[in-house]
């Protein structure tokens, strides 16, 4: 199984501070992988960096054996809160920036996901709930044909309704070479959705492990595992 993303001993520090120290990390393609961790730990930091967002050292990161960035950037797909857009733009507007913005952005796929979603194309911004709101971040992330997902956060503040919703497209949309990364703090509810699990602590990544492995080894579900090495209950 080949590697779509591997990360050679990252560190990144901001305003004199290390939010991430050490990174090393190397993940197979094809898979769901829950990226989990304490709020402040630096997982939207580590999204940020992979997708070429923040700045990093050149060669650090790799995606599908690209170490450019410029090149890094048309091979994932990170979720965006929609907060560089007017309040008053339509989802209309929203969908024809992301059209004009990636080359590899589906109308197709847009279209078939939206209508699942039951999104409307005349809504403004202003007026979308907080799980409409979700469900438009993750249809315009997964319409782009690229080998990487990066989902930020994709249930914070959604209802329950919307979060099934979110969480069945996720499973829908995926194609069966693409992986998808996803950071969340509903672990429980995405717990189903994932093959992989990784967990950053102490500013670096402090474990990477199936969850098949983990429910086989210690007899635990996914989010009590979790909680159980960030409260020290677990050696390594």
């Amino acid at each position: 199984m080949s590697k779509i993303l591997e990360i050679d001993n990252l560190s990144y520090r901001k305003n004199n501070k290390t939010i991430l120290n050490h990174i090393n990390l190397k993940l197979d393609s094809g898979k769901i992988i829950g990226l989990l961790g304490e709020n402040g730990s630096g997982k939207t930091t580590l999204m940020r960096l992979i997708a070429g967002v923040n700045a990093s050292n050149e060669k650090t990161i790799s995606v599908n054996g690209m170490t450019q960035k410029s090149k890094i950037k048309s091979q994932v797909s990170l979720s965006d809160s929609l907060n560089g857009f007017h309040r008053s733009d339509r989802i209309s507007d929203i969908v024809r920036f992301y059209r004009n913005a990636y080359a590899d952005f589906s109308n197709d796929k847009y279209a078939e996901i939206a209508e699942y979603l039951g999104l409307d194309a005349t809504k403004r911004l202003s007026s979308l709930s907080t799980g409409t709101l979700g469900k438009l971040v993750i249809a315009l992330t997964l319409s782009r044909e690229t080998n990487l997902y990066l989902l930020d956060e994709p249930l914070s503040g959604i209802d329950s309704m919307s979060r099934k919703k979110i969480i069945s497209s996720i499973l829908r949309w995926k194609t069966e070479d693409s992986t998808i990364i996803i950071s969340d703090h509903y672990v429980t509810e995405i717990a189903s959705l994932l093959d992989d699990i990784v967990i950053i602590k102490d500013q670096t990544v402090y474990e990477v492990d199936s969850v098949e492995n983990i429910q086989m080894k210690y007899h635990l579900g996914i989010e009590e595992y979790y909680e159980k090495v960030y409260e020290g209950g677990l050696a390594r």
